[in-house]
């Protein structure tokens, strides 16, 4: 009982003695360095997440309908080489908006997963190997023509067990900017 007491006054006062000292730091306000863009909204716009620090482009979770209006939504019962492909044209789309292009792209990791949906048995054991080997061989073939011969990046390849968004590809990975982006 009496080491209970002592342990939670002990923590009171550490928790005190962190927020008392850590206080003028959080709310200093630190020096921007000379030709420095600043991070404050400008006459009251939101600030720009423009995902591109020191001129690398970061693309994160780019899949089938991304770009895409409601309407014309993939689903995951779709073949897979239409996910490839939407998610290639939405990935090109995205890097041209942030001033870089497909042969710019540093590095990417490509996560793929199998079609969840009632009407699609899920393999198991070898034939999932092999459904998985299909994509990703699929895959291959759609993903070299976007690239000028010898521009690809280095890649990585995942399969998930699932990707949000009725998507069967997700692309992450980052870009050098070729051209500054037009302004907003």
């Amino acid at each position: 009982m009496q080491t209970s007491i002592r342990r939670r006054y002990f923590n009171k006062f550490a928790t005190t003695i962190a927020a008392i000292t850590g206080a003028p730091i959080l709310f200093a306000q630190q020096p921007q360095a000379p030709g420095a863009q600043s991070t404050t909204p400008a006459a009251g716009r939101p600030p720009r997440n423009t995902h591109t620090h020191n001129g690398v482009y970061y693309f994160s979770g780019t899949g089938s309908n991304d770009g895409y209006p409601r309407e014309d939504h993939v689903l995951v019962t779709d073949p897979f080489e239409k996910h490839v492909t939407r998610t290639m044209d939405a990935l090109k789309k995205s890097l041209e908006r942030a001033g870089s292009n497909m042969d710019s792209i540093l590095h990417m990791e490509v996560f793929l997963c199998l079609p969840h949906a009632e009407s699609v048995p899920m393999p198991t054991g070898k034939a999932r190997f092999d459904a998985h080997k299909a994509q990703y061989d699929a895959l291959n073939k759609i993903y070299g023509t976007y690239f000028s011969p010898g521009k690809a990046p280095s890649r990585a390849c995942m399969a998930v067990e699932w990707i949000p968004g009725d998507s069967l590809i997700e692309m992450v990975g980052s870009a050098l900017v070729v051209t500054p982006p037009p302004a907003a």
